[in-house]
């Protein structure tokens, strides 16, 4: 049942407002504020359930009651857990909003949702509801073997007690020739019921080599594209529902096949089909059942930290992460009957660089590193159907934490060509299953992870992970970076959308796009077919520049995210603009037309440039030297627009920013985001020895007659909410104006 169902929890979802956005997301990782909403939660759910009893809407009082008791009872004592649910949720929620905004989906996408894949969906289930169909009326025919069985032993076994001299009798002979004739239909129903237990077996065999397999493989390659911000996978219960039944329906072959067993035992003859078809009809179905046990084991939710839900696959020492695995069949006789062990690295043999060996790293999986690692924590766990909100069999590891052993050599980090952030680590989980007289080792391992000691080798840890799960399905090349393949552009650019859409609520459209395309690869005519490398991606600088692509573009993600989330996600800020086309998108605007754009020579950096006409007619174009996130800590972007004053030779100081290009008036598309508003005055503070009016920065920069950009905007004058107030409703526009051009104000 969804935990909301029923309920307004407005507070939970976003809307207009980013900064609510920051503060549900900053609760995955913040236990106190993660508490503090889930206690609103169960106010609000108890406000909800107040209403409805007033209605006497029984069944909404009954999934409340419900709702809260699962509140309380599950998440009260960890928080951030449901806050994480919930931050997936928001995550996703802006993903298709971007994604309604967009024109065209892209390749990547266009795959993980086309209708082939939708129609062996729909066959996959139609064929194991009929599998299971066959099976339980296979069961009729044994029972019918078995009470047919029965009465020819009766009628055998009474004929054999008559004395020598009454089997002579004609009525006897007679009786013999009928249990002759129902000895024949034995033979011929067990026949029957051989060749059915071997349709049914063949049929399983057959769905599990392609279209099971084929879905499994799906599933798993869009889990790999949700990990890296794309459409969040489903299909995970279809699956289970699947495989339970299909372990099902193996099972109740197993039990017919021995049950033919126990009829072989009380009756056999010459001829019998039993003895012959029986032991290789049990083979198949045993190895059936390892096979679908073992590719049933899966992890549900890669590894992650809950400090950076947004970063899976990427994990530092000694901080904890979670990591979540599945059991797709679901049988009531496992509950708490498996344990699952995590260790890292099982698989996986460590060698010194010097000894490297280029054919054998092909061949097999080499950790290309000194550095070895253990898991911290606890690592043995076993798999319930109690934890899971959909009663699933699995186990959610919530307390492991990778530390890093010292090296034998001496020696730390990696001596070769690899960067630290380009070492692949696999997490590994292995478990026993002992049902029904069998006994099957499973193990799985989670995608390659990326393993960092400090926070700032993050975003090039990040990329490593977006560029191997762009570029391969195969779940354990832990040597891939020996040898990176490259990317097709159009992918690596929907990709790229997807980082915005997934961490800043907002995707790229196609400008956007074609101006980070031409940031890459230069101006083309077409970029459908172009591949990109690794190193042109996230090692090499950009031309002229002392940063690579990579760099860049993580800095204006953690600028939007950090200082100006809600102008973005209104879709105000136009970011990927070149100095070129921004002018070409000006020159025809009302003067004091404006667009924002991110800087393309400083990191985490964004500016404003305007249009302007001189007395002459000539068009000319203003921009303003680039807000870092030291100057946007210190005063909110939107203020800085509001605010913004420029002094042109003797002219008094005026505000040039206008209209938000195209034409949309400035406090029209940023009055809502105004720190406060310019008629509110502010009161002497009353506490301390003395109250102080609180100052406010007003920026401001000076363009010479022989310059058409502004001078730095760090030239930030103070003066009092109180006094700017006051003068904007007592003195003209001039006289304000010309008294900003002061150095010094008194409050």
């Amino acid at each position: 049942m969804p935990l909301c169902q029923g309920t307004n929890v407005e507070f939970f979802r976003q809307r207009d407002c980013g900064e609510r956005t920051l503060h549900r997301e900053a609760a995955s990782n913040n236990e106190a504020m993660a508490m503090i909403l889930l206690q609103n939660l169960l106010i609000q759910v108890d406000e909800q359930l107040d209403r409805v009893s007033q209605e006497k809407n029984l069944l909404l009082i009954h999934n409340l009651k419900r709702i809260r008791k699962l509140l309380q009872g599950k998440y009260h004592g960890n928080p951030m857990h449901i806050a994480v649910i919930i931050s997936n949720c928001l995550r996703e929620e802006r993903r298709i909003l971007a994604a309604a905004s967009m024109p065209v989906q892209g390749p990547l996408e266009k795959s993980l949702q086309n209708s082939v894949v939708s129609e062996r969906q729909r066959n996959v289930e139609h064929k194991v509801s009929a599998i299971k169909n066959s099976a339980q009326m296979t069961d009729q025919d044994v029972k019918y073997l078995e009470d047919l069985q029965e009465e020819f032993d009766f009628r055998y076994k009474t004929i054999q007690s008559l004395e020598q001299s009454d089997k002579n009798s004609a009525l006897i002979k007679q009786e013999m020739l009928a249990l002759q004739a129902m000895l024949n239909t034995l033979d011929y129903k067990r026949k029957e019921v051989l060749s059915k237990i071997g349709r049914v077996i063949h049929e399983i065999d057959m769905l599990m080599s392609n279209m099971l397999t084929e879905e499994l493989l799906d599933w798993k390659r869009r889990q790999q594209i949700a990990c890296i911000g794309g459409p969040l996978h489903g299909g995970l219960d279809q699956l289970q529902n699947c495989f339970t039944l299909l372990a099902e329906s193996l099972f109740q072959v197993r039990r017919q096949l021995e049950k033919l067993d126990e009829l072989l035992t009380r009756l056999t003859y010459d001829g019998d089909p039993i003895p012959v078809q029986r032991p290789q009809l049990l083979e198949k179905v045993n190895f059936l059942l390892y096979n679908l046990f073992r590719n049933s084991f899966v992890v549900e939710r890669q590894p992650c930290m809950p400090t950076h839900p947004q970063r899976p696959m990427v994990l530092k020492t000694l901080i904890q992460f979670t990591v979540k695995l599945r059991l797709l069949i679901k049988l009531p006789e496992l509950n708490y009957q498996i344990r699952v062990k995590a260790t890292i690295d099982k698989n996986v043999s460590t060698v010194r660089i010097q000894h490297y060996n280029a054919i054998r790293v092909r061949k097999c999986n080499v950790l290309h590193s000194n550095r070895r690692f253990v898991l911290c924590g606890t690592h043995v766990k076993a798999m319930n159907m109690d934890e899971s909100a959909n009663g699933s069999l699995s186990v959610e590891f919530r307390h492991l934490q990778p530390k890093e052993m010292k090296s034998s050599a001496g020696s730390k980090g990696n001596e070769g060509p690899h960067m630290v952030t380009e070492e692949l680590h696999s997490i590994s989980f292995e478990t026993q299953v002992c049902l029904y007289g069998l006994t099957i080792n499973l193990e799985t391992s989670s995608l390659p992870v990326v393993m960092i000691s400090n926070v700032s080798q993050l975003p090039n840890a990040w990329a490593s992970i977006i560029w191997y799960n762009l570029s391969t399905n195969d779940p354990q090349n832990l040597s891939f970076f020996n040898n990176p393949p490259a990317a097709t552009l159009s992918q690596l650019l929907e990709v790229l959308s997807w980082q915005f859409s997934s961490y800043v609520g907002r995707g790229l459209n196609s400008e956007q796009l074609n101006m980070l395309a031409e940031k890459l690869m230069g101006q083309q005519v077409s970029y459908n077919d172009y591949q990109l490398s690794w190193a042109k991606f996230c090692k090499e600088h950009l031309p002229g520049k002392s940063f690579t692509f990579w760099v860049w573009l993580e800095a204006i993600l953690d600028l939007i995210k950090k200082h100006i989330l809600p102008l973005w996600i209104d879709g105000y800020v136009m970011g990927f603009v070149s100095k070129e086309k921004e002018r070409i998108l000006l020159k025809d605007k009302t003067p004091g037309t404006f667009l924002l754009r991110f800087s393309e020579s400083n990191l985490g950096g964004i500016t404003f440039t305007w249009v302007d006409q001189l007395e002459n007619g000539e068009v000319t174009f203003h921009s303003v030297e680039p807000y870092n996130k030291g100057r946007l800590a210190a005063l909110p972007f939107a203020d800085i627009l509001r605010d913004y004053k420029v002094i042109m030779a003797d002219n008094v100081p005026e505000n040039p920013l206008k209209y938000l290009y195209p034409d949309i008036p400035k406090d029209k598309a940023f009055g809502k985001h105004y720190s406060c508003q310019p008629n509110e005055v502010s009161k002497p503070s009353d506490g301390g020895v003395k109250g102080y009016v609180p100052s406010v920065f007003i920026p401001v920069s000076k363009i010479l007659n022989d310059s058409t950009d502004p001078h730095s905007p760090s030239d930030l004058l103070p003066m009092s909410p109180s006094v700017y107030a006051v003068l904007r409703e007592h003195l003209s526009p001039t006289v304000i104006e010309t008294a900003v051009r002061c150095k010094h104000f008194h409050s």
